[in-house]
């Protein structure tokens, strides 16, 4: 049965909107989500109907299965696309021609195109990346983004949670929550049946699945217990060979194409006549499919077991008959018939089709399956899926499992005796327990993998286990042995003309010696970017941009960083290197949080503070000293995170930053004890290395603790301030342009009206906690007059709105227009466009809904966190 769509012309009017102003070049993303059955589907399926004339509408769905086929939503569209995207789909493997293919698509007449990408909560790694890179650009196309998912069905690791949070930071985003239909749409659907509305609205709550099945339900008898008891209901009455055919077509989740279909019935579409009668089936010249998911897994959960294991061999054996079927379907149907010879044979080239694609936790899930039966290869394929296996767990982040395999696959190694491929594996088994934060385990790793290597005959590789070596020791500020491993490693590429080992020898020898005060370091760092951008070595290049990028922050020299911040992020997010771009977000947040700007810092940290883990640690930290400035709670909930992933490390450029902010926000609270506790080892750690910026900053803290440490001798301005030489920091302060510092060296001066200065620098920045200080000290000074600061109720938002501008937000977020806000308030209309104008201006909006959506992300309205 099928009532039509009741209660949706709001959100079919938004879609209408946003396709016209596609039309005119401005795209836009829309979000359609709810739970299950709630009807975004049938949405999906009126949209053409509410959209211009000339609109064109290209629908993919991702599909339910245990291991995702990559790209699956877009190589759905194959055959109804342009013949470059639809090649590029079915190679795949080249990611950019992908996403350039489908840019173009998106891009070609006629106008505007929507596309529709369905169930994303299902999404492989591969399209969810394919979509991130759509979501960054769709503004200026002429194309709307429709992307339809289960709300309920996010927990707090979900993958979807990352395209979500850059799909909120989009210019123009449509966010349609579908909800439950009324009490009088379930009376108008029921309208046909004998049934009780209120019995039905009682049993459904109003879900329109939920409420198409009971009532379609009804007419072969009364109400059904359950809705799952509705959906069999409609089973009753078809003869046992349509009964068959749902089962077989309920084994597979997604819509069947029809050569499958004639595969696996007898008589093929015909015997899906009367279950298409019956509304449970769309069928369609190309494919057949259940008219909704849930309907499908009705089916198939009132299946035995054993019934099920048997229809998903036939499934199977259909599959493998037909060449050129997809791989990951072939493993999805082994898995659940149990199959394992069939999961050992295909699940191998399912994982590399995956990776090819760039959907790294499929290929992780799909080796992950193969891998449960090692008893099935040779030790030497063995080992190689297992090292497989290893990279493909450390690219998506799991640690523990990657330095899990790549242990076995060393093992197995030393077993074979294949001297080359151990050391290979070594060198992997480092990188991974660096990633993992084992600083100990990855050194020994390094250490094994030259000694193993230096005798193998493999240059190339040799040069690579030195680099990783090099590349150790200088993020340990180990700079002699970085140098020394490195020049051996950039002369052994240079001999075998390897230029991506070439560019990563070249970043460790010019980063150690720059940091260490060489300016050769500067120069070799550069050459190593030039030398990665000519070769294309995307993931080199991203990685020189962020030593160059950090190392010009710790030097405090922000504008030449600036120069490498925007080509360095635009090449990451170009190439969709979503690690580096984490880790580049994180250096924009350091640079954010120097520049005052803290706003930008923490929306910039967020981004590197969940998924790529180098980046979580000084994210996590710039999200700390934020709050601690600011003197909001969950500072120090933060930076016990960021101290127990920096402790393991034993890296300075880790334990420095978070040390120093610890030391900073018990100094705020007055406990010096707790400073000394913080610092104090790792200042001593700062000196032995000689590092000035931590060593210079740890120092500073340490002395206002009362624990005076050895004159620094540098001219850095915490040296500077430690030195009593305020006047002389502050000036540095303002002329590289850190405003809560230099405000706060100004406030070490004797003089009030220095204090005076500093305090109306800190109120500006919301830095209540100094401010206070500053205040008790002119008060002990004798000074009458001292700004009162901001009001009671500007210090409770991050965003520095007063009392009456809290209220104009709330109203605004009730969708409520200036005068109705003037009429509510008893305040002129003039008075609100003022206050309105404020607020836009104060949480840096453009218009009326940026505002409400940046006022619920900090927690101003009401049942919003804070």
């Amino acid at each position: 049965m099928d009532g039509g769509i009741l209660e949706r012309d709001h959100e079919l009017g938004r879609l209408a909107a946003a396709a016209r102003d596609a039309a005119d070049g401005a795209g836009s993303v829309a979000l359609v989500f709810g739970e299950a059955g709630i009807g975004k589907s049938s949405l999906v399926k009126a949209m053409p109907g509410a959209l211009p004339a000339g609109a064109r509408v290209l629908v993919g769905e991702c599909d339910d299965l245990a291991t995702r086929r990559p790209l699956g939503p877009f190589r759905d569209r194959v055959g109804s696309v342009d013949t470059d995207l639809a090649r590029t789909l079915t190679e795949g493997g080249d990611r950019p021609r992908v996403y350039d293919a489908l840019r173009a698509e998106l891009t070609a007449a006629p106008h505007p195109a929507v596309l529709v990408v369905e169930d994303v909560h299902w999404a492989d790694e591969a399209s969810l990346d394919a979509l991130r890179f759509l979501v960054h650009r769709v503004e200026r196309l002429p194309a709307v983004l429709v992307l339809t998912y289960r709300d309920d069905e996010l927990d707090r690791r979900h993958p979807l949670h990352h395209l979500l949070g850059q799909v909120s930071r989009a210019e123009r985003v449509h966010r349609l929550p579908l909800s439950r239909l009324s009490p009088g749409a379930v009376r108008t659907l029921s309208t046909l049946s004998r049934m009780d509305p209120a019995e039905v609205y009682a049993v459904t709550s109003g879900n329109p699945f939920f409420v198409a099945e009971v009532v379609a339900a009804g007419g072969t008898g009364g109400v059904p217990p359950t809705v799952v008891d509705a959906v069999l209901a409609r089973l009753r009455g078809l003869d046992d060979r349509t009964r068959d055919a749902l089962e077989q077509l309920a084994m597979v989740p997604s819509a069947v194409e029809r050569p499958l279909v004639d595969a696996l019935l007898t008589d093929g579409v015909a015997e899906l006549a009367a279950a298409e009668q019956r509304g449970l089936l769309t069928v369609t010249p190309e494919r057949a499919g259940f008219r909704h998911e849930l309907i499908r897994r009705a089916v198939a959960d009132s299946l035995p077991a054993a019934r099920r294991i048997e229809l998903n061999r036939r499934v199977l054996a259909a599959l493998v008959a037909t060449p050129g079927s997809d791989p990951s379907r072939v493993v999805h149907h082994a898995a659940e018939a149990g199959d394992q010879e069939a999961i050992a044979r295909y699940g191998p080239d399912a994982a590399r089709d995956a990776a090819g694609a760039g959907a790294h936790r499929e290929a992780a899930a799909h080796l992950r399956l193969v891998l449960r039966q090692r008893d099935r290869f040779d030790a030497p394929e063995l080992a190689d899926l297992l090292e497989r296996y290893a990279v493909e767990s450390y690219t998506i982040a799991d640690s523990a499992a990657a330095v899990e395999a790549e242990r076995d696959a060393v093992r197995l190694r030393r077993f074979l005796g294949d001297t080359r491929a151990l050391g290979a594996d070594l060198r992997w088994l480092s990188r991974i327990h660096w990633w993992a934060g084992d600083a100990d385990e990855a050194q020994r790793a390094a250490r094994e993998a030259i000694a193993v290597l230096e005798t193998a005959g493999d240059d190339r590789l040799l040069a690579l286990a030195l680099s990783n070596t090099s590349q150790l020791h200088m993020l340990s500020d180990r700079t002699a042995q970085a140098i020394d491993f490195g020049e051996r490693a950039i002369d052994l590429a240079r001999r075998t003309g390897d230029s991506a080992i070439l560019a990563h020898a070249l970043n460790n020898v010019g980063s150690a010696r720059w940091r260490a005060g060489d300016p050769l370091g500067r120069a070799q760092l550069e050459e190593s970017l030039k030398v990665a951008l000519a070769a294309g070595e995307v993931e080199h290049a991203c990685r020189s941009y962020a030593n160059l990028i950090w190392t010009l922050l710790e030097r405090l020299e922000y504008a030449e960083a600036d120069r490498f911040l925007a080509p360095g992020m635009e090449l990451a997010d170009r190439a969709e290197h979503l690690g580096f771009l984490s880790y580049l977000h994180v250096c924009m947040a350091l640079r954010r949080f120097a520049a005052g700007a803290w706003d930008d810092a923490e929306k910039h940290a967020e981004i590197g503070s969940h998924e790529f883990v180098p980046a979580r640690c000084p994210a996590l930290t710039v999200l700390a000293r934020v709050r601690v400035r600011r003197g909001r709670s969950g500072g120090d909930e933060l930076l016990a995170r960021a101290w127990e992933i920096a402790v393991r490390t034993r890296e300075l450029q880790r334990t420095g930053p978070v040390a120093a902010a610890l030391a900073e926000a018990a100094w705020l609270r007055g406990d010096h004890s707790a400073v000394v506790e913080a610092a104090g080892e790792v200042f001593e750690q700062a000196r032995r290395l000689c590092a000035v910026p931590h060593r210079a900053e740890l120092g500073y803290w340490l002395t206002k603790a009362g624990h005076p440490v050895p004159a620094d001798g540098s001219e850095h301005p915490y040296a500077l301030q430690t030195a009593g030489r305020w006047r002389e920091a502050a000036k540095v302060w303002l002329a590289v342009g850190c405003p809560y510092e230099h405000a706060a060296a100004l406030a070490e001066s004797p003089d009030p009206d220095d204090k005076l200065a500093a305090l109306a620098g800190l109120d500006a920045l919301g830095a209540e906690p100094v401010a206070r200080l500053v205040r008790g000290e002119l008060r002990r000074l004798g000074v009458r007059h001292i700004p009162r600061g901001p009001l009671a109720a500007t210090r409770e938002n991050p965003a520095g709105l007063t009392e009456r501008q809290l209220q104009v937000v709330r109203l605004l977020a009730q969708g409520l227009t200036n005068p109705e806000i003037a009429e509510r308030l008893v305040v002129s209309v003039r008075t609100v466009d003022n206050h309105v104008s404020a607020v836009l201006d104060k949480l840096g909006a453009r218009t009326r809904r940026q505002a409400t959506a940046r006022a619920t992300e900090l927690g101003m309205l009401p049942g919003s966190e804070t």
